[in-house]
């Protein structure tokens, strides 16, 4: 039997984060009613495929593979009303991705109904809508432009985390913006290596993903055709002494993560190319922006980094 939405892991997504909108919204830009008459003469012209689109569409994959279980589900929350939206109504069913349940606010900002669709993640391109999101405690992220590789043989889900700021709260990180000293930063987390971090904004999606993982673990211990999909990593800029507070606030979670990377300096982008994640969510840009041309990437607007 099918989970409810309550026990699913739901992904809400906006049309600019699952498509390819960049005609449209230009179009958008200089006349809302050339905008109206736009899409519905283009309506049957399927959008090209956007940054978010790789991710969502393997994730919703975990249900075709898990039959019976269904253990996830992605909503769309767009802006459009559902005259305008009818035309990613169309694109979503061309690419037969399975998203039925959808919000089309006229304009408004989605993000206050999250709550209301047992929302985990939303991704959007719109930056002022996600940094709303993050204001009111909601886990969001906004989607940069990326020319990706989107692999149809890979069947593989893999999904890539900072920590400080994504994971975690931004504390530990505090401490190194206000005094810029490394080792001070070191020395504050060594004190503390017993003591588990606060959660940050993405604690929930990652808390539910491993939940996930230990559910593909079962279902392939009955199923011996079954192959897991799901692969998550961390890549921290963190390397020893302070790795070990990122170990103790995992353990405090019984969370376990497939790759981690403690890389003390060295550019985020070297591991990146190599992991390949589908997704990758930092709350830095300056991490974002080297592996932002090649790894559909998401910033996420929280904390001291992005008080600046």
């Amino acid at each position: 039997m099918p989970f409810p939405i309550e026990n699913k892991l739901v992904i809400a997504v906006a049309s600019s984060a699952l498509f390819d909108l960049t005609e449209s919204d230009a179009v958008f830009q200089r006349d809302r009613d050339e905008y109206r008459k736009y899409q519905r003469e283009n309506q049957a012209r399927v959008l090209e495929r956007g940054v978010a689109f790789p991710f969502i569409r393997r994730f919703l994959n975990l249900n075709r593979a898990m039959d019976g279980v269904q253990p996830v589900e992605v909503v769309l929350l767009s802006k459009n009303d559902p005259d305008t939206g009818l035309r990613v109504f169309k694109s979503i069913q061309h690419y037969d991705l399975d998203i039925s349940r959808a919000a089309f606010t006229g304009g408004k900002s989605p993000f206050s109904y999250i709550p209301a669709f047992n929302v985990s993640l939303f991704l959007s391109a719109d930056q002022g809508d996600v940094k709303e999101a993050i204001n009111a405690g909601y886990a969001a992220g906004t989607v940069l432009k990326t020319v990706f590789n989107d692999d149809e043989n890979d069947n593989e889900l893999r999904i890539a985390f900072d920590f400080d700021g994504v994971i975690a709260d931004d504390k530990a990180e505090t401490v190194y913006q206000q005094t810029g000293d490394i080792d001070k930063f070191h020395d504050s987390e060594s004190e503390k290596a017993a003591i588990p971090h606060d959660s940050g904004p993405l604690t929930g999606l990652f808390q539910k993903l491993a939940f996930l993982q230990k559910l593909e673990i079962k279902y392939e211990a009955e199923h011996r055709n079954y192959k897991r999909m799901l692969r998550t990593a961390i890549v921290t800029a963190r390397n020893a002494p302070s790795h070990e507070r990122v170990v103790t606030t995992l353990r405090s979670w019984d969370v376990t993560v497939d790759e981690t990377f403690f890389l003390g300096g060295i550019q985020k982008s070297r591991i990146l190319e190599v992991f390949q994640p589908h997704i990758y969510f930092d709350d830095q840009r300056l991490h974002l922006d080297p592996s932002s041309g090649i790894i559909p990437s998401v910033h996420i607007p929280f904390g001291v980094t992005n008080r600046k």
